[in-house]
């Protein structure tokens, strides 16, 4: 019987011919529960397992906080729902076993309503069954649906913002007014802009919901580090610096400045241009280091001045361009020297465009060696083929 209900909501939800209205009273009508003739032999966690597809152990776990379920008939019909919606078997079960009481939930007092709410704000049927999987106990509330109306313009679309919440489901459960817009509210004054706000807890969605306070905190080490606010790398520098304490990124200040030998006012600059060089690993930091200042021979000023480049992956660009650029010089094929800005910093179309694809009858094997480098196929000391012509 759940079956067959849960094939017809599927086709009433794909039907193209019914209004939104009228999906939604067919789908509660379709969710509504079977009649069983024995309530009192309902056993909970043989249901968990048989008919939501926990394991033993997970109904073992969940089966306690449903002590007061009688009847498969709420259950079946939240399933029921969830099957219309195109919620996968798998994930109906992580949700039954992460918040169990989810069975509890009234399809046409709760979650039609909700559905409803959300399909209104632009939500397609997969982004409300991915949203089902990501926000939990937090679906059983019709609230979610006023904290979506607030979510999707700062986030800027679904899918921005589902890729926020599940970074950080506690979005959908923080305290909106309390929390979450005085913290969009002060970094609009820190000179954000929708934008940049929508990116930033993109990447880092526990801002919103963190203590205004640590917010302030943050703002305060951003400035530390030489990036004032308004800025074009000041929403770069929050990012960098969140949720690091002052000591953190002190030390992490006076690792940069011993491995690429800056001075103060040298790191002062490459972190102000390049807040990112901060999140950086170490052990990778050292080796472009010692191949940046011993193999290629960049001072440690120019580097400071361009540290961008200290943020690219070493055996995938810096090294491939050094080695083609450096063959390319040492067989006369380049009229100048370029600069390490421009071979570095380029984009790959630009750099295959400028030094690889002029050059395919002078050095035929130059394309085929500089692609190899770059998934790092060669080893370190590999030397490019020279051209058939003796150059």
């Amino acid at each position: 019987m759940l079956r067959l209900r849960c094939c017809l909501l599927s086709q009433l939800l794909s039907s193209p011919s019914a209004s939104p209205a009228s999906h939604l009273r067919r789908l509660i009508s379709a969710a509504a529960p079977a009649v069983f003739p024995n309530p009192s032999s309902f056993a909970v966690e043989d249901y968990l397992v048989s008919t939501c597809g926990l394991t033993q152990p997970q109904a073992a776990k969940a089966s306690p906080k449903l002590s007061h379920l009688k009847s498969p008939d709420n259950p079946d019909a939240v399933l029921s729902f969830l099957a219309g919606l195109g919620l996968p078997t798998a994930d109906v079960a992580a949700l039954v076993a992460k918040d169990p009481q989810f069975l509890y939930t009234k399809v046409d007092k709760t979650l039609a309503p909700v559905v409803a709410g959300l399909t209104g704000l632009g939500l397609s049927r997969s982004d409300i069954a991915r949203l089902v999987s990501l926000s939990r106990k937090s679906f059983r509330y019709r609230s979610i649906v006023s904290k979506l109306h607030y979510y999707m313009p700062l986030f800027g679309s679904s899918k921005n913002l589902l890729r926020a919440l599940k970074r950080n489901p506690y979005l959908l459960s923080s305290d909106l007014d309390g929390i979450i817009k005085p913290n969009v509210a002060y970094l609009h004054e820190c000179g954000l802009g929708a934008c940049d706000i929508a990116k930033l807890c993109s990447n880092q969605p526990c801002l919103l919901t963190t203590n205004p306070e640590c917010i302030q905190g943050m703002v305060t080490r951003a400035q530390n580090i030489g990036v004032p606010r308004g800025s074009a790398m000041f929403r770069h520098a929050l990012h960098a610096i969140a949720f690091h304490s002052e000591e953190e990124v002190a030390a992490r200040v006076d690792y940069l400045k011993s491995t690429f030998r800056w001075s103060d006012a040298e790191v002062g600059i490459a972190v102000s241009k390049a807040p990112s060089v901060l999140t950086r690993a170490k052990e990778p930091l050292q080796r472009r280091s010692k191949f940046l200042i011993s193999e290629v021979g960049l001072e440690p000023a120019y580097i400071a001045q361009q540290p961008a480049i200290v943020c690219y992956s070493l055996e995938g660009r810096l090294r491939p361009r050094y080695y083609a650029v450096k063959f390319l010089n040492e067989n006369g094929l380049l009229k100048r020297n370029p600069s390490y800005s421009t071979v570095f910093t380029g984009t790959e179309k630009t750099f295959r465009e400028k030094f690889i694809c002029p050059h395919k009858e002078a050095a035929p094997h130059l394309q085929e060696d500089y692609d190899a480098a770059c998934k790092g196929q060669l080893p370190t000391n590999f030397r490019f083929t020279r051209a058939k012509n003796g150059l």
